[in-house]
């Protein structure tokens, strides 16, 4: 248990006389009834069996920010990293800066923010491995990194990007609340070390003495209402109409005279100059996504085509047991495998990868990845029993396509709904269903087509029918795209995603939509022949593959979350891109960090097996499905 000093003095101390009974959400203020038997089995912190005396402890606390005072000193920051020992790439707690107006008249106001502990953490329900908490002590939301195997989808769906995943280690760490501290009757190291009074921490909705706002919203806070967060804020200071971002970020904030609140708009930092950037585009943190969703989609669309296809429609009745049959279905499997191996090596602890299942009662990631391996087990042994002609054989077919169907339906459903995030305006909109059902509808056809086209089981009908299908899909993706164009109208981040389209990646995303129109109008050409000719349906299969992957790509390395601005080096992404090329992040002091948290790779855990004795082997697996 953290030990208090003797001589405290008073301002770290916890002062809460007296509290409400309803935060401003309506939600009670007590976590937990008296009599709630959730009060026999206390929190344990470090294993210490030792409880507080605290009359609030069962209360909501929160944290309470007045800007007016906050000098950027960066003290709360330091105090943070040095309570918890964190690296020099890692702080829970950031500082901020907007600024608007011009001399004489510029005005700056800095925000300082951690974890907000909020009534509706979003990042609990989506992480998969269960590794947060809400506790009834202090209402705080804590995390186990142990538990944690560094998917990082809790920093997608955070909107203050409270949860920070280190790439060195490959897990995800936050704020605590300084629970070890708030035991004993003091508050958290960052209050306590603010220089200026900015900073300040208690039971939610009690109003610090000398001060006369508790706002839930201030220039550069995202939308309190998606996690209603537990932290309050003043700032009386008149500010400019416009309050910029200083990094990198295309936004800022607009005040609506109507009711004085800020909003986030498009800020166009570098121009409109259209640029190509490929390198950045595809080489993305995220081609393990890429390559696991195009794959994915692609087995999906042509499973269904096999399955219900040839037994629906008339032109793919010869693909049933022809010379394509077998080698597409060993095609599919291999694609799936290697789609679903490339995402678990993107994990921070691949070997941890069982975890995954672990939260299927709420997160859409374990949803997914419950999906998707049920239509795995039912591809694999539909192609297992596609080997037999026996009777017991079809039927062992019909209940593997039952059960691969099923983890289409609830798998995909998934895929698409762990995209579907407030955070991230720029995949919140239907055109992320549009683009991956597209992508299903034309490339799972297109890959039957190559297929049977190469065993030479492809007849004019059938690549007529492959070919409509494909421009289905096609067609609905670019419906989706007109529709995504809107995003530049809305005032959010969407508008800065659509603007970096535009721009930073716009001669892409041009050659993208060519290459889409070109590949829609080649499909319908093809389907609307009575025999269109291998080159055709090769030439359609490229072209729709280079627009998937471009548009894929796209899609990763386009979003921008709703997060807290960042200062002029630190938490600014332009800054962190500019370290790691130039190799400023070598130095420590710099505070970035090369992406290396691969720590699990194959080859070198193949290799050590081969050197080692049979008593080192075990001892090497062992720690590695361990930790």
């Amino acid at each position: 248990m953290y030990q208090a000093r003797e001589n405290e003095p008073d301002y770290a101390r916890l002062n809460d006389p007296l509290c409400l009974t309803q935060n401003r959400y309506g939600r009670a203020i007590e976590t937990v009834a008296e009599d709630d038997p959730r009060r026999a089995q206390t929190l344990a912190i470090n294993q210490d069996g030792w409880v507080s005396d605290n009359p609030n402890r069962y209360k909501q606390h929160g944290f309470y920010f007045n800007a007016d005072n906050c000098i950027a000193c960066h003290a709360c920051e330091a105090a943070c990293s040095e309570k918890n020992d964190n690296p020099a790439h890692l702080a829970f707690r950031s500082v901020g800066i907007v600024e608007g107006g011009t001399y004489p008249n510029a005005t700056r106001i800095n925000i300082s923010l951690a974890c907000n502990h909020c009534d509706n953490p979003v990042c609990l329900k989506g992480c998969p491995t269960r590794a947060y908490t809400k506790f009834a002590e202090y209402g705080a939301v804590l995390q186990d990194p142990d538990i944690c195997f560094g998917c990082g989808y809790c920093t997608w769906v955070c909107p203050y990007n409270a949860p920070q995943l280190d790439p060195v280690k490959g897990q995800v760490t936050k704020c605590n609340m300084c629970v070890d501290r708030l035991e004993v009757g003091l508050k958290p190291a960052c209050a306590a070390a603010c220089l200026g009074k900015a900073l300040d921490f208690g039971v939610i909705e009690n109003l610090p003495a000398g001060r006369t706002q508790a706002r839930v919203d201030i220039p550069g806070f995202p939308d309190p209402s998606i996690t209603q967060p537990n932290v309050r804020f003043q700032q009386t200071r008149t500010l400019a109409r416009d309050m910029a971002r200083v990094d990198s970020v295309p936004l800022k904030y607009h005040r609506d005279d109507a009711n004085g609140a800020y909003r986030p708009m498009l800020d166009p930092k570098h121009g409109v100059q259209r640029e190509w950037n490929l390198g950045k585009l595809l080489g993305s943190h995220e081609n393990a996504h890429i390559v696991f969703t195009l794959a994915a989609q692609a087995v999906a669309g042509a499973f269904l085509l096999l399955t219900l296809g040839t037994v629906m429609f008339a032109p793919l009745a010869e693909l049933d047991g022809g010379p394509a049959w077998l080698p597409s279905l060993f095609l599919m499997v291999a694609l799936l495998s290697v789609g679903m191996f490339k995402l678990n090596m993107h994990l921070g602890k691949p070997q941890r990868f069982y975890r995954g299942f672990y939260n299927l009662k709420y997160s859409p990631v374990s949803r997914e990845i419950a999906g998707v391996s049920a239509f795995f087990a039912g591809l694999a042994g539909f192609t297992l029993f596609a080997i037999f002609d026996e009777q017991w054989a079809a039927f062992g077919r019909v209940l593997c396509a039952a059960l691969g169907l099923g983890g289409i339906a609830f798998g995909g459903h998934y895929m698409i709904k762990l995209y579907r995030i407030p955070a991230r305006p720029y995949w919140n909109h239907w055109h992320t269903n549009a683009a991956f059902i597209g992508a299903a509808l034309a490339l799972g056809p297109l890959l039957l087509g190559l297929v049977a086209l190469a065993m030479g089981n492809l007849n004019p009908d059938t690549e007529s029918f492959l070919a409509a299908v494909a421009a289905s899909g096609l067609a609905l993706e670019g419906i989706g795209l007109l529709a995504h164009r809107t995003l530049h109208k809305q005032e959010n981040e969407g508008a800065a995603s659509f603007y970096e389209q535009s721009t930073t990646y716009g001669c892409a995303y041009r050659l993208r939509n060519v290459l889409l129109g070109g590949s829609l109008a080649l499909a319908l050409t093809i389907a609307n022949m009575d025999a269109a000719g291998s080159e055709a349906l090769l030439l359609l299969c490229i072209l729709v593959l280079v627009s998937a992957v471009l548009g894929r790509a796209l899609f990763y390395v386009l979003v921008i979350p709703t997060t807290l601005p960042g200062a002029f080096f630190w938490r600014n992404p332009g800054f962190v891109e500019h370290a790691r090329e130039t190799g400023l992040a070598d130095m420590p002091q710099v505070g970035v960090a090369y992406p290396r948290h691969h720590a699990f790779k194959l080859g070198e855990f193949l290799e050590t097996l081969r050197t080692t004795t049979w008593k080192d082997k075990l001892a090497q697996v062992r720690r590695v499905f361990t930790g």
